[in-house]
């Protein structure tokens, strides 16, 4: 089939339902959706211009995720040695050296669907998880997470214990992206559907999700989620995480209060000369 009809199929197939557990045709239009998201022919969310934040969410592929987890069963599975329980239409990816991904043994797993580039280096352990993309040259750490879904640019740098979220449902919620070039540092948190710009540096522990509000030092603005929008990060910012305080009730630093403080991103500069000398020492570990 060629997209659209796999686009339709996958409409068609995902509306029946429970009936469409019994066709045969429906599988065989999972399995080929399945392919293409390994190859990088179709993907969760595209780039577009067009779009208030530059991405399109591509809802019938989000829809044929989830189809083939309604048509799967329980198998026994094994790969590398290793015995797994888990649905039979997303078994482990297996890789050859082909296929130019560096995956360094140590108990990392790619669930099929996942899409993952020439040049990606996978240190253990990491998960990607499947209709995630993850893009030529970028580096998924140790303990590191790429939800369903998520889409991560090329030359990114995931680093330990990263965890980008996946958003595979409400289907046409966008999941998190993170665009060319940025650095997530250790122990980060990215979720709920943020766009992290192309060239963004998010300092060790920064947390980020719909709710969170983002503190602007160098423009003086506070960066929010809105009802259209997810929260989106600028090109270039470097953040780190702050605190502020709490200005009222038994929070307020005050005789009778606790004087505490909420937790709180802030971007203190945009990526310069400095900073990226600052992160070329990975480029030596490729």
């Amino acid at each position: 089939m060629n997209i659209l009809q796999l686009e339709q199929a996958i409409e068609g197939y995902f509306a029946a339902g429970a009936a469409a557990n019994s066709d045969p045709l429906a599988m065989d239009a999972f399995l080929e959706l399945r392919e293409a998201l390994e190859q990088g022919i179709v993907r969760a969310a595209s780039p577009d211009p067009r779009s208030a934040t530059r991405w399109q969410v591509n809802a019938w592929v989000k829809k044929g995720i989830l189809l083939g987890f309604r048509l799967g069963a329980l198998h026994d599975l094994a790969a590398a040695g290793l015995s797994f329980v888990d649905k039979h239409t997303y078994p482990v990816r297996l890789f050859t050296a082909e296929n130019g991904v560096r995956i360094v043994p140590g108990g990392s797993s790619v669930r099929a669907g996942a899409y993952v580039a020439r040049g990606v280096v996978c240190m253990p352990p990491m998960y990607i998880n499947a209709g995630a993309w993850v893009d030529e040259g970028t580096m998924v750490d140790s303990h590191a997470l790429v939800g369903s879904c998520a889409q991560i640019g090329k030359r990114v740098h995931l680093s330990a214990a990263a965890q980008i979220g996946g958003v595979l449902e409400p289907i046409n919620a966008s999941p998190v992206i993170v665009e060319d070039d940025a650095m997530v540092g250790g122990n980060c948190g990215v979720y709920e559907g943020t766009i992290v710009r192309s060239g963004a540096v998010l300092a060790p522990g920064t947390i980020l999700t719909r709710g969170t509000p983002v503190f602007d030092l160098v423009t003086g603005e506070t960066i929010r989620a809105t009802a259209d929008t997810p929260l989106i990060i600028p090109e270039k910012a470097v953040l780190v995480p702050g605190s502020r305080a709490v200005g009222a009730g038994k929070g307020h630093p005050n005789a009778q209060g606790w004087g505490l403080s909420l937790y709180a991103p802030v971007i203190v500069k945009y990526r310069d000369e400095k900073t990226d000398l600052s992160t070329t020492l990975e480029d030596l570990l490729r």
